[in-house]
C-alpha cells in the first residue's frame, strides 16, 4: 500500500483528514527497517580483478553506462529529465545501481561462463535504454526491470531460478529470461502462464516460441481476445500459418475455416462465436457484409446480445464502422440537416449510441454529436436513458457520460431516468476505478473530465461523497490485489483532492503541489539555450485551414513582428520588440502537400536543433494526430484550437508530460483562437510568466463586450488550471513514481 503520509503531501489530508491511516506509514517504515536488518552490507568494490578473458564483456557494460550518462548531452553522472523525480530515479537505476550490479556479478560465485552471460544481458538491458528514442520513457518500467534482473540473477546463483520465475510471472522476468543457463522449464512455464493471462501481449511475441509446444495454449488463449491477430497469422502467406493450423483448439480451427472460406474474412470475424456454435454460416455473414448499414446493425445487435466471442474485437469493429458515419456527417457540416444527416437516418437508439462512441477520440464535430444525440433521444420514445444503457450492456458508459458532460447534454440524458436510476448510474460511474493495470486510467480520466464539466450542485456533492466512499473501500478491502489496491488509493485520493478544490484555483494549486504549477507557466521553462521562445503552429489545406491561416497572420502584421514568407512550405515569424520569440507555421497547402510541408518543417527544426516549447494546433479535430505526433517533453504549452480538443488530454500528456493544455469542449473558432494567441504572446514578449488566471480574466473582459455567440464559444474553452483530466493524469503519474521510492 502507498504511504499515506506521502499522499497527503499532494493534498489528500484536505479531503481525508478525518479518515487518515497513520498505521500504513508505520507499517511501511517497519518493513523498511526489517529489510535493512536482513540485507547484508553492499560490497561496492571488486574482491578480485576482472580476468582478461572477461574484461571485454565487463567493458561493454561500462561502455553502455557511459553512453547513458552522455545520452542527455553531458557526461555529468546525471540522467537529465525535465522531471526532477524521473531524473533522480533513472540516475540511481543506471548510473549508481548498474555499476554496483556489475561488481556483484564479478563478486558472485557464478561460473566464468555464467558471469559472461550475465554481463552480456546487463549490457543489453542498459543499451535498450541508451538507444531509446520513443519520447518520455516509462521510468517505473526500467527501474523494475533492473531490480528484477538482479533478483533473478541471485536466484539462479542460489539454485532457485525456477522458484523465482514461478513466483514472479511478469513482463520483467520475461525480459530477463536470457540470464538463465538452462531455462527450458522456466521458459515453458512463463510463456504459457503469461500467454494465458495476457494473450494479446504474448501473441505478438510468437516468433520467440513458435517452434515450442507451449505455443499451442498461448495461441488458443489469444484466439479468444485477439482473433484478428490469429487470422493474420493463419493466412497462407504468413510465416506462422503452419503453427496456427496445427493447433487443435476448436476456436482456432474456426478462424482457419473463415480464412479459407470467406470472401471478407475480417468482416466475418466478429461473428466467430455464432460460426463456431453453428448458429450462423460464413456465407450468411458474407451476404450481410455487402451492405454497410445492415452490417453495422448486425454488429450492434451482436454486441448488445452479449454473445460476441471477443468484446475487444467487436468494440474495435463497431468503432471503425461507426466512424465512417461520423465522418460522412462531418464532411457535410455546411449542408442543411436534411442532407447532412441523411446517412444516419433510420437507426435505433443503440446504434446511435455506438455511433457517438465511435467518434469520441478526436473525430466528431460538436454539431455532428448534437445532431446524432438528438436523433438518439427522439428514437427512445418512452424508453428511459437508463434502459438504453442496460440495452447496450453499459458499454463504455463512462466515456459516454464524459462526452455528454463535455457537450452539455448530460442533464438531457439523465432527465428520463428515475432518481434511483440516476443514483445507481452515477454511483457506478465512480466505482471500481482501481481495476486494470497501472497505466489503465481512461475510466478515471473520464470521471475527472466529466466532473470539470458539471454545474449541478447536487450531482457534484454526490460524486464527491462517492469518491470518498470508494477511497475508504479500497483502503479497507484487503481482498483486492495489492497492485489494484495501491492504484485505487492513489486514484480516489487524487480525485477527491481535485474535486474538493476545483472551485478555488489557489487551493487546487496547493493541493497538487508535487506537479508543475497549474496556474502559470514559468517563462524560463519556455526559453531555449539561445534565450528564445520557439513556437510551432500547424495548419491544414482544407477551407477551414486556409481561413484560420489568414486570420492567424493578422496577429503579426504590425510593427512588433517580422513575417518571413520566403520559404514555399512554411513561414517564420520573429519578434521585433521585447524578448526574442520565433514562430514557425506551415502553409495550408492542398492535401497531401500540407502534411509534406509539416514534415519538411520538422526536418528543418531537427537539423538545426530547434525545439518548440509551445505547440498550437489549428484545424479540424481529425487532423489532430498530425499535430501531436512529434511532441516532445520540452513542450510546455499546447493549444488545441479544434473542435473537441478537450477530449485529447491523455494523447498530449503521453508525449509532453508537463504540458499545460488549452482546449475547447465544443467548437473551435478562429474568433476565439486569435485573442487567446495574442494574450499568450503578451507576457512572453515581456519575459514574464504565462499566468492563466490573469490571462483568462483579461479574455473574459474582452469577450464580455462581444456577441452572444462569441461569448458562448469562449465559455467552452478550458484553461490549463481547469483541465481536471490533465491535472489528474499528471498528479497520478507523479504519485505513482513517488511510491517507487
Amino acid at each position: 500500500m502507498p504511504n499515506i503520509k506521502s499522499l497527503s503531501a499532494i493534498g489528500l489530508c484536505l479531503l481525508f483528514a478525518a479518515a487518515s491511516h497513520p498505521a500504513v506509514a508505520a507499517d511501511k517504515d517497519k518493513k523498511k527497517k526489517d529489510k535493512k536488518k536482513e540485507e547484508p552490507a553492499v560490497i561496492d568494490t571488486l574482491i578480485a580483478p576482472i580476468p582478461m578473458n572477461r574484461q571485454m564483456f565487463a567493458g561493454k557494460v561500462t561502455q553502455a553506462i557511459r553512453g547513458i550518462d552522455a545520452k542527455d548531452g553531458a557526461t555529468d553522472k546525471v540522467v537529465f529529465m525535465e522531471d526532477a523525480v524521473k531524473s533522480k530515479v533513472l540516475t540511481q537505476t543506471f548510473l549508481v545501481d548498474a555499476p554496483l550490479l556489475l561488481i556483484k556479478i564479478e563478486n558472485s560465485t557464478a561460473s566464468h561462463a555464467n558471469k559472461i552471460r550475465y554481463e552480456r544481458a546487463l549490457a543489453d538491458r542498459l543499451n535498450g535504454f541508451r538507444t531509446y528514442t520513443g519520447g518520455d520513457p516509462d521510468v517505473i518500467y526500467y527501474k523494475r526491470l533492473m531490480k528484477n534482473f538482479e533478483e533473478l540473477m541471485n536466484a539462479e546463483v542460489g539454485g532457485k531460478a525456477l522458484e523465482f520465475v514461478k513466483a514472479n510471472p511478469n513482463i520483467y522476468t520475461l525480459e530477463n529470461l536470457d540470464l538463465l543457463e538452462n531455462s527450458t522449464e522456466a521458459k515453458a512455464f512463463l510463456y504459457e502462464k503469461i500467454g494465458v493471462e495476457q494473450p494479446e501481449m504474448m501473441i505478438k511475441r510468437l516468433s520467440e516460441f513458435s517452434r515450442e509446444s507451449y505455443a499451442d495454449p498461448v495461441i488458443a488463449a489469444a484466439a479468444k481476445v485477439a482473433p484478428s491477430t490469429i487470422m493474420s497469422y493463419a493466412a497462407p502467406t504468413s510465416k506462422y500459418t503452419n503453427v496456427i493450423r496445427r493447433n487443435k483448439d476448436q476456436l482456432v480451427q474456426t478462424i482457419v475455416k473463415i480464412v479459407d472460406q470467406s470472401k471478407k474474412p475480417f468482416k466475418v470475424l466478429p461473428f466467430l462465436n455464432q460460426i463456431n456454435d453453428g448458429s450462423k454460416t460464413i456465407a450468411q455473414i458474407d451476404q450481410i457484409a455487402q451492405n454497410d448499414d445492415a452490417y453495422f446493425k448486425s454488429l450492434v445487435e451482436l454486441k448488445t446480445s452479449g454473445k460476441a466471442w471477443s468484446e475487444v474485437a467487436i468494440d474495435e469493429e463497431i468503432a471503425y464502422r461507426a466512424l465512417k458515419y461520423v465522418r460522412t456527417v462531418n464532411e457535410l457540416h455546411e449542408k442543411a440537416d436534411a442532407v447532412r444527416f441523411k446517412s444516419v437516418e433510420g437507426f435505433n437508439p443503440s446504434e446511435y449510441y455506438f455511433m457517438l462512441l465511435g467518434g469520441q477520440t478526436n473525430e466528431i464535430y460538436t454539431s455532428s454529436y448534437l445532431g446524432i444525440f438528438k436523433r438518439m433521444m427522439a428514437k427512445m420514445g418512452t424508453t428511459s436513458s437508463y434502459e438504453l444503457l442496460e440495452k447496450v450492456r453499459m458499454s463504455h458508459f463512462r466515456t459516454f457520460i464524459r462526452m455528454a458532460a463535455g457537450y452539455n447534454t448530460l442533464s438531457t440524458f439523465l432527465t428520463s431516468m428515475t432518481e434511483d436510476q440516476k443514483t445507481t448510474l452515477m454511483r457506478s460511474f465512480v466505482a471500481n476505478l482501481e481495476n486494470g493495470g497501472r497505466k489503465e486510467l481512461a475510466d478515471a480520466v473520464d470521471v475527472a473530465d466529466a466532473f470539470g464539466s458539471l454545474n449541478n450542485p447536487e450531482l457534484i456533492t454526490f460524486l464527491k461523497d462517492e469518491v470518498k466512499s470508494n477511497y475508504e473501500r479500497v483502503y479497507k478491502d484487503k481482498s483486492i490485489p495489492a497492485d489494484n489496491r495501491e492504484k485505487g488509493v492513489i486514484v480516489y485520493g487524487l480525485l477527491g483532492t481535485i474535486f474538493n478544490n476545483a472551485s478555488d484555483a489557489g487551493q487546487l494549486q496547493e493541493s497538487v503541489s508535487e506537479i508543475p504549477p497549474i496556474n502559470f507557466v514559468d517563462y524560463n521553462s519556455l526559453v531555449d539555450k539561445d534565450g528564445k521562445v520557439i513556437q510551432q503552429v500547424f495548419f491544414y489545406g482544407d477551407e477551414d485551414g486556409k481561413i484560420s491561416y489568414g486570420s492567424f497572420l493578422t496577429n503579426f502584421r504590425n510593427k512588433n513582428w517580422k513575417i518571413d514568407e520566403s520559404n514555399p512550405d512554411w513561414i517564420t515569424i520573429t519578434s521585433l520588440v521585447g524578448k526574442p520569440t520565433v514562430i514557425y507555421a506551415n502553409r495550408p497547402l492542398e492535401e497531401p502537400k500540407d502534411e509534406e510541408a509539416q514534415n519538411k518543417l520538422y526536418a528543418y527544426l531537427d537539423a538545426n536543433e530547434i525545439y518548440p516549447t509551445i505547440v498550437i494546433h489549428r484545424g479540424h479535430s481529425y487532423h489532430l494526430d498530425g499535430s501531436l505526433k512529434n511532441l516532445t517533453p520540452k513542450v510546455k504549452i499546447v493549444m488545441l484550437g479544434s473542435c473537441g480538443g478537450f477530449h485529447n488530454l491523455a494523447n498530449v500528456l503521453d508525449k509532453a508530460p508537463d504540458a499545460n493544455i488549452i482546449s475547447t469542449k465544443q467548437v473551435g473558432s478562429y474568433r476565439i483562437n486569435e485573442p487567446i494567441i495574442r494574450e499568450l504572446n503578451a507576457p512572453i514578449l515581456k519575459g514574464e510568466n504565462v499566468d492563466w488566471l490573469a490571462m483568462w480574466k483579461n479574455l473574459g473582459t474582452e469577450f464580455s463586450a462581444k456577441s452572444v455567440g462569441d461569448k458562448d464559444l469562449f465559455s467552452d474553452y478550458i484553461p490549463p488550471n481547469r483541465n481536471l483530466g490533465a491535472i489528474f493524469i499528471k498528479a497520478y503519474r507523479k504519485m505513482e513514481l513517488s511510491q517507487e521510492g
